[in-house]
């Protein structure tokens, strides 16, 4: 067996998940190769440097670079474990793109040997893991590959190749890498069990094997499950607004019931995995998923509605300062990924121009939604000073931290719910006179 100093490990790609993961699997004392196209990434990462916000991991990449277990390349090289983490977006019709996925199983292939393991982490449709078997088989007719004939000679496949996919929530990767429990998809039982062995090296977590296709259908079925009780919550604040009761009170006292636990509504859904997992399933077999179709149609919607309220309030007020308050998809994080507030915010500034302030404090510029539309991007002690409309678009622990002495006077539009204190105001029909 291979010892965690002699393992070696490349990570294709190094985004939200790939480079958390390598640089949790480096820490081992595995030696570990990042690979990314982007040679800038490349770059940050070989100084020891980040190009993502998540907790802790600046100090962790720092650290695991500057001992030698993690260097980053544009370029493949030979391993014992492949890990690819790549992205898998969908088209404007909501189909699947795996072509990042294949594009870097065909890289894998022009080092592979026997003994090595090969692990998809990306978020796929059911039987993808499948799909880059059969690419690798075609690539490397030398080699047995599970599941297939042919290739060189002797009992057994020469290879292994498993689904594993990731289940960490932003701002807690690190933790949850290592402690939250993982289900491993082999193409066959002996491909599980040689991915298990791996992923016991740094996972403390239960990891349970199946079979790729399981494995699959598990990941989505997770943010399924989650996109439906989301629309749920989102479907319940529209009907809230329109029998002008508070949702947020409506769904404190529900949850007081020993088997109701509604989610939290919002300006719509984010990240590449809730916004984007459904919709796997909805593709693969569209006359049995209504629901969730449903859930995806309903939180889709609320963007728009986000907009129409806000805008409306926008208007009632002529010449009111804007400050919308968050462009990420969540809380305290940096990812802009198919971001409701993203969506709202830039909406509004294309439609309002220089009114329009936007606060976001884990951003240096304004993303290029933005770009001609006059929009700024400030600080939140000056959106305070000098906006009247505050649109609360995400709910950053920043902006949880503001008083109601210094917003009783604002018009405000609280689409996350963390002023719960703050008075219903009326719309203004004249401009708030404001300091600054």
């Amino acid at each position: 067996m291979i010892s965690d100093t002699q393992l070696r490990v490349v990570v294709v790609g190094l985004g939200y998940i790939g480079l958390p993961t390598a640089a949790v699997i480096a820490r081992t004392g595995a030696q570990v190769l990042g690979v990314d196209v982007t040679q800038s990434i490349v770059d940050t990462v070989n100084s020891g440097k980040v190009h993502i916000e998540e907790v802790d991991l600046d100090g962790l990449v720092s650290g695991v670079v500057a001992r030698g277990s993690l260097r980053a390349s544009t370029q493949i090289e030979p391993a014992d474990v492949f890990v690819i983490a790549v992205p898998t977006p969908f088209a404007e019709d909501h189909a699947p793109n795996i072509g990042y996925v294949l594009q870097a199983a065909t890289t894998v292939a022009t080092v592979l040997k026997a003994g090595d393991v090969v692990i998809l982490e990306s978020t796929s449709p059911v039987g993808t893991t499948e799909k880059v078997r059969d690419l690798l088989a075609q690539l490397r007719p030398d080699l047995k590959v599970p599941g297939k004939t042919g290739g060189a000679t002797g009992e057994g496949p020469d290879i292994a190749i498993a689904y594993c996919p990731e289940r960490v929530l932003p701002g807690r990767i690190l933790v949850e890498l290592i402690d939250n429990d993982r289900v491993i998809g082999g193409i066959t039982p002996r491909c599980a069990r040689k991915a298990l062995a791996f992923y016991r090296r740094f996972v403390r977590g239960a990891c349970v094997t199946t079979t790729c296709r399981a494995a699959e259908m598990t990941k989505l079925t997770e943010n399924a499950f989650r996109d439906v009780n989301i629309a749920f919550a989102n479907e319940l604040s529209r009907v809230a607004d329109t029998m002008e009761v508070d949702v947020w009170e409506v769904i404190r006292l529900a949850n007081r019931h020993p088997r109701v636990n509604i989610l939290s509504p919002g300006p719509g859904v984010g990240g590449h995995c809730i916004a984007v997992d459904p919709w796997f399933l909805v593709h693969a077999d569209r006359a049995n998923t209504p629901l969730i179709r449903t859930a995806r149609e309903v939180n889709d919607a609320k963007v728009d509605y986000a907009i129409d309220r806000a805008a409306a309030m926008i208007e009632a007020n002529p010449g009111t300062p804007v400050a919308c308050l968050g462009l990420a998809f969540k809380a305290n994080i940096d990812d802009f990924r198919e971001s409701p507030a993203l969506k709202v915010a830039s909406e509004l500034a294309r439609r309002f121009g220089d009114r329009v302030h936007v606060v976001e404090p884990y951003a240096d510029t304004l993303p290029e939604a933005f770009d001609g539309s006059g929009a700024t991007l400030t600080d939140i002690d000056t959106a305070i000073e000098r906006c009247g409309i505050m649109i609360v678009l995400v709910d950053h622990d920043i902006f949880k931290s503001v008083p109601l002495d210094e917003r009783a006077d604002k018009v405000v539009y609280d689409t996350r719910g963390i002023w719960p204190d703050q008075p219903h105001l009326k719309p203004r029909t004249e401009p708030l006179r404001l300091a600054g």
